[in-house]
């Protein structure tokens, strides 16, 4: 017997995600192409946005990823990056907004203002302007599905991310917002909370055998995150299998970051 299901159907959408041409963003768009979306790959490079574009295309057998660069910092680059993307594939469904940064690793009482500054208004400003930017197309429709990535940093304290750790709370209290804004026109903003995900991102924090030793004990799954494990909940957060569900930190994990 065969199991048919429109429930994870993405067959037409169009996904636009930032920081897609590594790590998780990848493995979500990924995903997303093959539940049948087009998709925007976006990262500064645009060398490795063609790359892991062809990926996808090659691995679906069509034309499903496209390839833009972005530098999520400047206004103007992502207002380009959004009017290419209604040009070239049509209104946008579904917004990834994975790109951030992380500068300064260290005591708050020791970072630079310009670093301050550029993890606030990369991590927090930019996500407030793309979400705003690509909003009209959903609530036209009167439907449509934003992630914003934040972190499990977001719950707590931490003697060496705390900007980071704040602005990836900043984007929680962000989404809330948004779903409370848009939610009466249909359109659901939640936030994906990553655990430690072995990304190049992350490698200061997972590339030591203390890491490695504090996964295994204290993790419930007993191992880090990998990119692979955001394709289920990317799909699932932009498909009607969770048209209730908005303004939610939805935490993967493993278990480290239960209850939140």
């Amino acid at each position: 017997m065969s199991i048919t299901t429109q429930l994870f159907d993405l067959t037409g959408q169009v996904a636009l995600i930032t920081g897609s041409s590594k790590g998780m963003g990848k493995a979500m768009a990924h995903a997303l192409a093959e539940h049948g979306s087009k998709v925007v790959i976006s990262s500064r490079k645009l060398d490795q946005c063609e790359e892991t574009a062809a990926e996808i295309n090659a691995a679906c057998g069509e034309e499903r990823a496209i390839a833009i660069a972005c530098n999520i910092g400047y206004k103007e680059q992502l207002q380009a990056l959004v009017d290419e993307t209604r040009e070239r594939l049509g209104p946008i469904d579904t917004l990834i907004a994975n790109a951030g940064v992380n500068p300064f690793y260290g005591s708050m009482s020791d970072i630079p203002d310009d670093a301050f500054d550029k993890t606030i208004n990369s991590n927090v400003r930019s996500n407030h302007w793309l979400c705003q930017m690509v909003a009209p197309d959903m609530l036209e429709k009167g439907r449509g599905s934003i992630m914003i990535t934040a972190s499990v940093g977001a719950f707590g304290p931490s003697d060496t991310l705390g900007t980071y750790n704040i602005s990836k709370l900043a984007d929680i209290g962000l989404v809330r917002n948004l779903a409370m804004e848009w939610g009466p026109k249909g359109v659901r903003v939640n936030a994906l909370c990553p655990g430690l995900i072995k990304t190049d991102f992350a490698k200061a924090l997972w590339d030591n055998p203390e890491a490695a030793a504090r996964a295994t004990e204290q993790t419930p799954l007993r191992r880090f995150g990998e990119a692979e494990d955001f394709k289920g909940i990317a799909v699932f957060a932009a498909s009607d299998a969770s048209a209730y569900i908005t303004g939610q930190a939805l935490t993967v994990c493993g278990g480290t970051h239960m209850w939140r």
